[in-house]
């Protein structure tokens, strides 16, 4: 899956009106213990050139697409140069217009990004059926990334 981050792109899942419904009546989902979710192929401080591949890791869950409601399992949501409030973790992730929340709601593991030269920050959250970060939060450290 390619993203490129620019005035045209549009986020390829919005939560539909029935799962919408159904997140804001469900609360937060149970992580299980020692969940993590991480960078496989980045780390804090390292020098890219775009387009940049971007692969995600997870131990102790499972992945699987947005709707689906299974135990143990979610999906990849990527935030850059931004990070989720308290508030914003007890509710769906949101999918903006300002490229900053990447949702990843097929199940993809991986995707390959075209940033602006610069500083940028990137940070993982898994997300459960409904888009709601998982309690406590499986998120990844945030890492800062410098793009050539």
């Amino acid at each position: 899956m390619t993203h490129i981050l620019k005035s045209a792109f549009r986020p390829i899942l919005l939560l539909s009106p029935a799962i919408a419904a159904a997140a804001m009546a469900q609360a937060e989902t149970a992580a299980p213990p020692n969940s993590v979710v991480y960078f496989i192929n980045l780390k804090d401080g390292d020098s890219v050139k775009s387009p940049i591949k971007i692969q995600f890791g997870l131990s102790g869950m499972g992945v699987a697409p947005a709707g689906v409601e299974k135990p143990s399992t979610g999906h990849h949501h990527l935030l850059i140069d931004t990070t989720l409030t308290p508030e914003q973790a007890k509710e769906p992730i949101p999918a903006d217009d300002h490229h900053h929340h990447l949702h990843f709601g097929g199940g993809q593991t991986e995707t390959t990004l075209t940033l602006p030269p610069g500083r940028h920050t990137l940070q993982l959250v898994l997300g459960d059926w409904s888009h709601i970060p998982f309690n406590p939060p499986v998120v990844s450290p945030a890492i800062t990334i410098d793009v050539k």
